[in-house]
């Protein structure tokens, strides 16, 4: 059997699944069945590779970061850039399917979660696109740290609708908006943006970001005629790196490293990290690594970065961390700020703060490295939304 894919229940070995409440069952019964028909449907890809090409503006460029790469004198380094795509991350590569997706199942309205509002800002720009109504739900102290997305969300038509509870943060906002699925769920597709929640939306999720993967593939195999030696992407709940890393699996011979968020450090209760200090459990209807205490009570998480704050994270990354077929490690806030700052001064590239933790993670993967390999670093999204963050810590 290929592991990479989930059995027919939604399970990566111990992990995913779906854990939900009965009056959800057949609404994922149903996504689940129309998802599998249309995704081989010639119809439903060429309307998918249409906005993708001519909206999204795929494929995005490979760009070789030669000033960076002299910094470190080992490996070349090299960025897919999704921070070039319309609405400035890879969020709208996902967005843009799951409203198709939505408007077959005859939904009228989607809602969504956002922690760094770049899923808010793609799923309320789809929904105006195709003229379906949308709520977005976020935490109150992200809306504050990502005001410019929040505005780009009204201005869009969306609702935004802040969430008080608990640490205020994509956790939350996520547990509002699966509130909100299950009292509407007859007219209502909850568009989720990582692969994270109840089969089928990992796997669904993932397929829609492999495109990332294959593009960069395509690329190196074509332009290089060799594949990278190494991939580098940020992982909160997941999606762009399992979009990535996905078409490589494979690949025996690269090597994968996930970068988790480690705040103020791992020792301490200000972090993000699920993966390297967690441990299995259940949070939004699957079963992953989950940041949770003795009693099986969730955690805080905590990230500069709004969009690694959270405490868990998608399935099939806990079943890549336990066979060993990607290595996950860690980066400081500081570490993250340090590698927002060295692709700026040095390419003129600013990445956002999700990203810049994988930036911020070379110093420690370079020396490991050698002249002549490659280094692919997924850039998942550019650093609009948070120039305020960096002005405070850079001032």
């Amino acid at each position: 059997m290929n592991k990479t894919l989930p059995d027919h229940l939604g399970h990566f070995g111990i992990y995913g699944g779906r854990y939900v409440p009965e009056t959800l069952f057949a609404a994922l019964e149903d996504l689940d069945r129309a998802y599998r028909l249309i995704r081989k449907e010639k119809k439903f890809q060429e309307e998918l590779k249409y906005y993708l090409t001519h909206y999204a503006g795929r494929p995005t460029p490979v760009y070789e970061a030669k000033n960076l790469t002299e910094h470190f004198g080992r490996a070349r380094i090299f960025l897919k850039r999704e921070d070039l795509c319309h609405t400035g991350a890879h969020k709208i590569n996902n967005a843009i399917a799951q409203g198709l997706l939505a408007k077959r199942l005859g939904k009228k309205r989607i809602v969504a979660e956002t922690g760094a509002g770049q899923h808010g800002v793609a799923s309320a720009t789809i929904a105006s696109v195709l003229r379906l109504q949308c709520v977005v739900y976020m935490g109150a102290e992200d809306i504050e740290r990502q005001s410019l997305n929040v505005y780009k969300m009204k201005l869009l038509g969306a609702e935004v609708r802040p969430v008080n509870s608990g640490s205020k943060t994509l956790k939350d906002a996520t547990n509002e908006a699966i509130r909100d699925w299950v009292t509407n769920v007859e007219t209502t597709h909850y568009l989720i943006g990582s692969v994270v929640g109840p089969h089928p939306y990992p796997v669904m999720v993932r397929n829609f970001q492999s495109v990332i993967g294959i593009e960069a593939r395509q690329y190196f195999q074509k332009s290089l005629k060799h594949l990278p030696d190494y991939l580098l992407a940020c992982v909160g709940g997941g999606s762009n790196a399992i979009g990535f890393f996905h078409p490589f699996l494979k690949d025996r011979k690269v090597q994968m490293v996930g970068v988790e968020a480690s705040g103020e450090g791992i020792h301490t209760l200000h972090h993000a990290a699920a993966m390297t200090m967690g441990s299995p459990g259940i949070l939004h209807g699957m079963k992953s690594y989950l940041l949770q205490d003795k009693n099986g009570q969730v955690q805080l998480a905590h990230s500069i970065s709004a969009g690694l704050d959270y405490p868990s994270v998608g399935p099939e990354h806990s079943h890549l961390k336990d066979t060993g077929r990607v290595r996950y490690e860690t980066a400081t806030d500081k570490e993250a700020l340090e590698g927002f700052r060295m692709l700026t001064e040095m390419e003129g590239i600013m990445p956002a703060l999700e990203p810049s933790h994988a930036i911020g993670f070379l110093p420690r993967l370079m020396p490991k490295t050698q002249k002549g390999q490659r280094v692919l670093i997924c850039l998942s999204g550019r650093g609009d939304k948070d120039i305020e963050t960096i002005r405070k810590h850079f001032l």
